[in-house]
């Protein structure tokens, strides 16, 4: 079955239109002369001192997701080794039954983050 697109059919005319409208965008009219000039400066350092500050936010919340990562990977690392050598009497010159824990595991260590991750982009779509 052939659900491709046609691709040499493909007009960009259909979806982006050449009306040469630009959208409405909020402005905020300060007026001309010294007055304008003094609202333009402060307004603009008013916005730098917002886009500073949502640039700190921005860093602080991507170090802690980062930090929130890696300790859990971290716990999971080290939950998955106790259980590994936790089974080492039985897996002691056995490497079939060895591979078998250490696969178990893996997926069971690392399935649940997925999951976590799933439903997390299910809630998202909700």
């Amino acid at each position: 079955m052939d659900d491709f697109p046609k691709f040499r059919e493909f007009n960009t005319g259909e979806f982006i239109s050449n009306s040469g409208v630009s959208p409405d965008l909020p402005s905020i009219e300060v007026g001309e002369g010294i007055g304008g000039l003094l609202i333009s400066i402060l307004l603009w350092i008013a916005m730098s001192i917002i886009m500073f500050a949502l640039l700190i936010l921005l860093e602080t919340v991507f170090w802690v997701s980062i930090f929130i990562i890696l300790a859990m990977l971290y716990w999971v690392f080290f939950r998955a080794l106790k259980f590994v050598f936790s089974k080492s009497k039985d897996t002691k010159g056995n490497i079939g039954i060895s591979a078998l824990y250490s696969l178990v595991y893996t997926v069971l260590y690392t399935g649940w983050i997925f999951g976590i991750v799933y439903l997390s982009e299910l809630l998202v779509k909700i």
